[in-house]
């Protein structure tokens, strides 16, 4: 056995085994840690370490307890005296998913199945005790609110009832939703009436009705779950908003808007950051506001990445081992294939591709090799994800699953990882795709990465590229006749 499991002597010990004190933290790994025993060879509970390294049972450890539940006889973590925390978690379910009869109600029997079932069943157990979450379960158990999305959305507190639909919808008791749109739809009347002029309120409705909604229903039937299009929408409702207050501090409305007003708004702050420019030109085409000439908005291009400054960080990625290894495939995905957070995020472990000894990424069409080293840092991330031990996603297939059921890491997660390790994303990708499309035709470049080509085109041109300039067919000089 191990000398000691306390890994820091500050850490709160939780048990003395004969090898030592335990932390709660090592404690709560051993007792849900199930294998094949390496000295018995028994299929069971392992919450013991050999000198040599290996799992052991109970038995082969020696004096390390009991963990055989007496209602249900498997093994695992005791909550009570007698029973496990699974059995209590059940128990605790059923009771809050009761519908008057003294029976589970029949439409919350899978999220009765799936939720007793994870892996960790002390965090469902932490979940229940939240003094928010009964009466969630309890009203809809006894059918207060209807069983749908728009049901729920009438519930408070709103953050636990969108973890509460998530398990929903995870556990087929909901239909799938596009949950960002959903939230936006549900924001939207709430944000509206805060707005205080009647004539705004009025104007900014009709402007999210048939523009803002209806560009982002168009979009997420091909990319749904896009939270950053979603964002961009109620930072734009409040640009848009602001326009309004400024024109009306100023005297004016919408009707009696002047060139001089425009040329005013994009000279502050928020108007030269251009997000209002979609409102402004929806105005125009809608007669809500006279012809008048917006002022181009400069590019900033930013700093750029060098091509030795993205080796550097290629080379530190594949070689520093201290790095998480979410956040090295992250990186490398950005730094060797140039994708966008949002496509990221939506990556399973489906698009990892084995044939034979090689690996291939499904990123467009065809789906494009994986080098070494990375093919084997992608391959031993995917064994290990983070967040497979949560209540919400144990069979995620996500290759970043989040901590909310059946969603993956938020882009503002994935950005953050970057961030520690001082990647600018945007600049990383822009210094992939340019060097990559130096390498190859931007039509081979597009398919794989699932760029657009035009887009891929005018990014060639930008970087100098000369694929273009070479003519189409055969180059091999003809031979002869009569040569040899």
């Amino acid at each position: 056995m191990e000398k000691t499991r306390l890994r820091d002597p500050r850490l709160r010990t939780r048990i003395r085994w004969p090898e030592g004190p335990v932390c709660v933290k090592c404690y709560d790994d051993a007792v849900h840690t199930r294998g094949r025993c390496g000295g018995c060879g028994v299929e069971r509970l392992l919450p013991g370490i050999s000198a040599a390294g290996t799992r052991l049972c109970t038995d082969c450890a020696g004096g390390l307890g009991d963990f055989t539940c007496s209602r249900c006889g498997q093994e695992g973590p005791r909550y009570q005296v007698g029973a496990c925390a699974r059995c209590v978690l059940s128990e605790r379910l059923a009771a809050l998913l009761d519908d008057g009869t003294g029976r589970i109600r029949p439409e919350l029997s899978p999220f009765y199945k799936s939720f007793r079932t994870m892996p960790r069943p002390r965090a469902g157990l932490l979940w229940l005790s939240k003094p928010h979450i009964p009466p969630l379960l309890r009203a809809l158990a006894c059918g207060q609110v209807p069983l749908t999305h728009e049901g729920l959305a009438t519930l408070q507190p709103w953050r636990a009832v969108i973890h509460l639909r998530d398990l929903l919808v995870d556990a087929d008791v909901l239909p799938p939703v596009d949950r960002f749109l959903f939230l936006l739809e549900q924001w939207l009347p709430g944000w509206l009436a805060t707005v205080e002029n009647p004539q705004h309120r009025a104007v900014l409705e009709r402007f999210a009705t048939w523009h803002v909604l209806r560009q982002l229903r168009k979009t997420a039937e091909k990319e749904p779950n896009n939270s950053g299009r979603a964002n961009s929408a109620r930072h734009l409702m409040r640009i848009s908003e602001q326009f309004l207050n400024h024109l009306t501090g100023h005297g004016r409305t919408l009707e009696t808007c002047r060139q001089a007003d425009i040329d005013r708004w994009f000279a502050t702050d928020l108007g030269r950051r251009g997000h209002s420019r979609a409102f402004l030109r929806w105005c125009i085409t809608h007669h809500e506001l006279r012809h008048l000439r917006l002022p181009a908005v400069a590019k900033n291009a930013g700093a750029r990445l060098s091509q030795r400054q993205r080796l550097a960080y290629i080379r530190r990625v594949l070689t520093d081992h201290t790095i998480p290894a979410a956040d090295r495939v992250l990186a490398l995905l950005i730094l060797l294939y140039a994708q966008p957070l949002v496509k990221i995020a939506q990556l399973t472990i489906d698009d990892v591709l084995q044939e034979d000894d090689q690996v291939l990424l499904r990123l467009g069409d065809p789906p494009i090799p994986v080098p070494l080293p990375f093919a084997e840092v992608l391959i031993d991330y995917i064994d290990n994800r983070p967040n497979m031990l949560s209540a919400s996603n144990p069979t995620s297939r996500h290759l970043f699953p989040g901590r909310r059921a059946g969603q993956p890491m938020h882009t503002t997660s994935l950005r953050l990882r970057l961030r520690n390790l001082g990647l600018p994303s945007l600049d990383a990708r822009t210094a992939t795709i340019r060097q990559l499309l130096l390498e190859a035709p931007a039509a081979v470049i597009a398919g794989m990465l699932d760029y657009h080509a035009g887009t891929a085109e005018t990014l060639a041109i930008q970087a100098g590229s000369t694929w273009t300039r070479y003519a189409a067919g055969d180059h091999q000089r003809p031979q002869r006749p009569g040569a040899r």
